[in-house]
C-alpha cells in the first residue's frame, strides 16, 4: 500500500507543473481580449492609430494648424481604498468610473485635453465577470471624458492579493498647446475662485469614513440612511465627477488662470499648488452646500473640522481661478451644462495658503 502510494506521488511529480496549476490561467486572461477590444471600441476616435491587442498603442497628436508648440501632460492615480466597499458588495461597476476621473481630472488641470487612456488591474484569480465589470466601468469613464481607451494589462498574481481583491490604477495621456498651459504667473488679487460641486466622496479619504461609518458607528452597507435618500453603499461607492468636458467648454469662452482637483488633502493642500508664492485663497464656507455624506462622517467619527478639511472635498471637486468681471457668465454657463458651482471666494495678497470664513 505505501509502495502504491510513493508510486503515484512520484508519477505526479513527473509529470511536472503547469501554470495554470501555480494558479495562472493564460487562456482565461485570453478569452477576455476580444470582449475588452469592443468596449474600447465604443471610445475610439480618429486620433487613434493601434489600440488594444499589441505591445503598445499609436496616438497621433494634434498638428497642422490646430497646434503650433504641442506640449504631452500624462497623470496617473488609482481609486484607493474605496475598493474595499467594492469587495464587500460585490458591486465593481463603478470604479472604473472613479479611476478614469481621478486621472483625466489631474490632466485638465495643467490645460490640456486628455486624449487616451490605459489601466492596469492586479488580481489574484481571474474573475471573468469581476474583470469585465471593471473594463465596462473604464470604458464609460472615458466615454463620459471624451477619451479613448486603447490598452491596458490584467496581471493574475496568486499569493498576492486575496480571493475577491484586486487593485485598479490608470494612465490619462493628454496634449496642450504650449502657450495655453495654465500658469500662477498670470494670476491676481481679486480674481474669483469657481467652485464646481462634488458628487460626493469622489475617491478620497476611505480609510477615515470606513472607521467613522462601519467601524465607530457600526452602520451597515446595505441599510438605507435618510439623510442621504440611498443606502451607505450607494453613497460610498458614487462615482467620482468627471469635469473634462465642463472645463473645455468652459476655456473655449473664458480665460481661466488655474485649475486645482480637490482630492486627497482637501482644499486645503490642493488648492495651494497652483497658487504662486504671493497669493492666499480667501473661502466663504456658506457659498456651497455640503452634501450630507460629509456631515455624517464628521458626526459619526467624532471628526473634527480641521481634519475634515485637510481629509476630503467637502462638496467642491474643482476649483476653477478666474478673472472676477468672468465669473457670473462662467457660473451661468457652468450651470446650463447641468454643472453645479458656486462662487467661493477670492485671492488676496499674502503667504500663499487657504482662510476660511
Amino acid at each position: 500500500m505505501a509502495k502504491g502510494l510513493a508510486d503515484m506521488r512520484r508519477a505526479k511529480r513527473s509529470r511536472g507543473l503547469t501554470y495554470k496549476e501555480a494558479g495562472v490561467d493564460v487562456a482565461a486572461a485570453q478569452s477576455l481580449v476580444g470582449r475588452f477590444r469592443q468596449l474600447a471600441t465604443r471610445t475610439i476616435n480618429s486620433h487613434v492609430l493601434e489600440g488594444i491587442g499589441g505591445f503598445g498603442c499609436a496616438v497621433r497628436l494634434p498638428g497642422g494648424r490646430r497646434m503650433r508648440s504641442p506640449v504631452i501632460v500624462a497623470g496617473t492615480d488609482g481609486v484607493g481604498t474605496k475598493l474595499k466597499i467594492a469587495f464587500v458588495t460585490g458591486r465593481h461597476d463603478t470604479v472604473g468610473i472613479d479611476c478614469v476621473a481621478m486621472c483625466v481630472n489631474d490632466v485638465i488641470c495643467s490645460g490640456a485635453k486628455p486624449l487616451f487612456f490605459l489601466d492596469y488591474v492586479g488580481v489574484g484569480k481571474l474573475d471573468h465577470k469581476l474583470v469585465l465589470q471593471l473594463v465596462e466601468g473604464l470604458a464609460r469613464g472615458c466615454e463620459i471624458a471624451g477619451v479613448s481607451l486603447v490598452g491596458g494589462e490584467t496581471a493574475e498574481m496568486p499569493g498576492v492579493y486575496r480571493d475577491g481583491e484586486y487593485d485598479l490604477v490608470g494612465f490619462a495621456v493628454g496634449v496642450a498647446e504650449r502657450s495655453r498651459l495654465l500658469s500662477p504667473a498670470s494670476m491676481r488679487p481679486g480674481d474669483a475662485l469657481i467652485g464646481l460641486a462634488s458628487s460626493g466622496l469622489h475617491s478620497n479619504g476611505f480609510a477615515l469614513a470606513r472607521k467613522a461609518l462601519l467601524e465607530r458607528a457600526g452602520l451597515k452597507l446595505g441599510a438605507r440612511i435618510p439623510e442621504l435618500g440611498c443606502t451607505l453603499a450607494d453613497e460610498l461607492l458614487r462615482p467620482t465627477t468627471i469635469y473634462v468636458r465642463a472645463i473645455e467648454r468652459l476655456r473655449r469662452r473664458f480665460s481661466l488662470k488655474g485649475l486645482a482637483h480637490i482630492t486627497g488633502g482637501g482644499i486645503v493642500e490642493n488648492l495651494p499648488r497652483v497658487l504662486p508664492a504671493n497669493l492666499r485663497a480667501r473661502l466663504k464656507r456658506a457659498s456651497w452646500p455640503v452634501p450630507p455624506i460629509f456631515p455624517l462622517i464628521a458626526r459619526a467619527g467624532g471628526v473634527s473640522p480641521e481634519e475634515m478639511d485637510r481629509t476630503f472635498n467637502n462638496g467642491i471637486g474643482m476649483i476653477a481661478v478666474m478673472s472676477s468681471n468672468q465669473a457670473p457668465a462662467a457660473l451661468t454657463a457652468l450651470r446650463h451644462q447641468g454643472q453645479p458651482a458656486y462662487l467661493i471666494g477670492h485671492l488676496e495678497r499674502g503667504p500663499c495658503s487657504v482662510i476660511f470664513e
